[in-house]
C-alpha cells in the first residue's frame, strides 16, 4: 500500500482538457474530504463555463480523427487501457477508499470491475454490425450501419468513482465518440488519476476531458445546449435525471439515464438458506449499501422469517467497521454527513412505526461518518425506508405468505431497476422473475452487475442500457441507405 501523502502528491487536481491538466478559468477550487477522517485530501479545480467550451472544442477536434480510425485501431487502444489499469488495481483501489470511504475489498472489486469495461468494449468495438437486405416490395437494397453519434456528456455519481466513469467512457470511445466527463464533487480524484493511464494507452489528446466543478447544474446544462453534443449519459438520482431529461429535450439529445432504485428481495420458503443469506448480504452490503442496486425491501416467507432474521443479524453483526484503508475492515464510512443523517432518520422512523431493532441502529460517535450494519424486522409498509432508497447498511425485513401478494408489494414502486428472488423451485422462480417489473433480476444471486450484460431499469429507474452490446449502441446512430444495383 502506497503512503497516503505520497499517493496524494501524485494525483492530479486540475481540470483535464485537451490532454493537459490546467487550472480552472476562474481559478476557483474546492476541497475533497476523506469520509473516514473528515480531513481534506486535496483541493481540486472547479470548472467554469469557459472551461466547458474549451473541452468541447478539444473533443470535437479529436473526435474527427478518432472516428475515422478502424474499429480494430480503437479496440487496441481500449485493450491497452485495460492492461494498464489491471496492473494498477491496488493503486486505484486505495484512491477510491480515500475519497469514497469504501472498505479495501469493495474498492478492489470496483477497480477490477471498472477496468473490465475497457476489455469488454475493446472486444465490442469491432462488432458494430450492420446489415444488407433486399426490400421485398421495392426491390431496393436496404443497407444499415451504425455511426458515432457525436460528442457525449458523461455525468457520474460519487458511489463508484472509477466504474461509473469507465462504464461510460469505454463504450463511447469504442463507438468513435469524444467525451466530456463531469465527476461527482465528492469523488473527482479517481477519474483525474485515470487520465495519464489513458494517455499511455494511446487515447488522443482532447478525446476525453474531465471537468470537476462545484457548479454542476450550470456546467452540465451549458454543455447539453451546445449543438455539437448529441448524447448525455447520467448516473444518479431520479430527481436530477428528470431535470436533465428536460434539458435534453431542448436539443433532442439521446439520453442514457441510470437512475434510482428501490430493490426488493423475495426469499421463498423453499430457498436455500445459505444462498439466501449470502445473496442478501451481497445485495445489501456491497459498497456499504450505497448503490442503486442495493437491497432495500427484504420480503421473507413467514415460515422461515425467524431463522432468516437470526442468521442475517449474526452475519451483519460480525462485520468490522472502521477506516477502509485497513484491510481487515469490512465496512467503511458513509460518504458524508448528509448521507449519515438520512440513514439515521430511516432507522429512527422505522422503529417509531413498530419495527424491531435486531442489531446496529446508531451512528458511531467520533470522527468519520460511520454507521454500523443494521437489521430491522417487522418493518411497516408506511416506514420511509420502504418507499425511498436507504443508501446505507440497513436491512429492512418484512414477511409474506401469499406469492401474488408479495409480487404486488415488490412491484408497488415508481422504481424498476433490479429485484432479487431466492427459490429452489425453478419453475416458480422463473415465473416470479418474469412478473417482476424491473429491468434486471438476480435469481439466487445477490449481484447482477457485469460489463457483458445490459445494465438498466424500467419505469423511473432510467432509460437505455450500459454494458453488453447495447452499451456501445447508446453512443451510435443507425443510418439506413437505400440503393439499387
Amino acid at each position: 500500500m502506497t503512503d497516503v501523502k505520497t499517493m496524494m502528491d501524485a494525483v492530479p487536481t486540475d481540470l483535464y482538457i485537451n490532454g493537459t491538466f490546467v487550472a480552472a478559468s476562474g481559478n476557483e477550487r474546492f476541497e475533497v474530504i476523506n469520509p473516514a477522517t473528515e480531513q481534506v485530501l486535496a483541493s481540486v479545480a472547479s470548472a467554469e463555463l469557459a472551461d466547458a467550451d474549451a473541452a468541447l472544442d478539444a473533443a470535437e477536434s479529436a473526435m474527427a480523427e478518432w472516428a475515422a480510425r478502424t474499429p480494430r485501431e480503437r479496440s487496441e487502444v481500449l485493450r491497452k487501457a485495460w492492461e494498464l489499469m489491471d496492473a494498477r488495481i491496488d493503486e486505484f483501489a486505495q484512491l477510491i477508499t480515500l475519497e469514497n470511504g469504501k472498505a479495501k475489498a469493495d474498492a478492489v472489486g470496483e477497480a477490477r470491475y471498472a477496468a473490465e469495461f475497457f476489455r469488454w468494449f475493446a472486444e465490442e468495438a469491432v462488432r458494430a454490425d450492420g446489415m444488407i437486405t433486399h426490400a421485398p416490395a421495392s426491390g431496393a437494397r436496404i443497407i444499415v450501419q451504425h455511426k458515432p453519434a457525436g460528442l457525449a456528456v458523461l455525468v457520474t455519481p460519487w458511489n463508484y468513482p472509477a466504474a461509473m466513469g469507465t462504464r461510460k467512457i469505454a463504450p463511447a470511445l469504442a463507438a468513435g465518440c469524444g467525451v466530456i466527463i463531469k465527476p461527482a464533487s465528492e469523488t473527482p480524484l479517481t477519474m483525474l488519476a485515470l487520465m495519464p493511464l489513458l494517455e499511455e494507452a494511446g487515447v488522443p489528446a482532447g478525446l476525453v476531458n474531465v471537468l470537476p466543478s462545484r457548479r454542476t447544474g450550470a456546467l452540465v446544462d451549458h454543455l447539453m445546449h451546445d449543438p455539437r453534443v448529441r448524447v448525455v449519459s447520467f448516473t444518479g438520482s431520479t430527481e436530477v435525471g428528470r431535470t436533465l431529461l428536460k434539458s435534453a429535450a431542448d436539443q433532442v439529445l439521446t439520453p442514457a439515464m441510470e437512475l434510482g432504485g428501490n430493490a426488493p428481495v423475495i426469499v421463498f420458503d423453499d430457498a436455500d438458506m445459505d444462498k439466501a443469506i449470502e445473496g442478501t448480504m451481497l445485495a445489501k452490503m456491497r459498497n456499504l449499501g450505497e448503490a442503486c442496486t442495493a437491497a432495500n425491501r427484504i420480503y421473507v416467507h413467514e415460515s422461515i422469517a425467524d431463522e432468516f432474521t437470526r442468521r442475517l443479524s449474526a452475519a451483519m453483526s460480525s462485520l468490522k467497521v472502521g477506516d477502509g484503508i485497513d484491510p481487515s475492515v469490512d465496512v467503511g464510512p458513509l460518504v458524508n454527513k448528509k448521507t449519515l443523517d438520512k440513514v439515521q432518520h430511516f432507522v429512527d422512523d422505522a422503529i417509531a412505526k413498530g419495527a424491531k431493532l435486531e442489531c446496529g441502529g446508531k451512528a458511531l460517535e467520533g470522527t468519520g461518518y460511520f454507521f454500523p450494519p443494521t437489521v430491522l424486522s417487522n418493518v411497516s409498509e408506511d416506514a420511509d425506508c420502504v418507499s425511498d432508497e436507504i443508501f446505507g447498511p440497513v436491512a429492512a425485513l418484512q414477511t409474506f405468505v401469499d406469492q401474488e401478494d408479495v409480487i404486488r408489494r415488490a412491484n408497488d414502486t415508481e422504481y424498476g431497476l433490479v429485484a432479487y428472488v431466492f427459490s429452489e423451485d425453478m419453475k416458480r422462480a422463473l415465473h416470479v422473475c418474469e412478473r417482476m417489473d424491473y429491468g434486471m433480476v438476480g435469481l439466487n444471486r445477490g449481484l447482477v452487475s457485469d460489463p457483458a450484460a445490459p445494465f438498466g431499469g424500467s419505469k423511473q429507474s432510467g432509460l437505455g442500457r450500459e454494458g453488453g452490446h447495447e452499451g456501445m449502441l447508446e453512443f451510435m446512430e443507425t443510418q439506413y441507405i437505400s440503393a439499387s444495383w
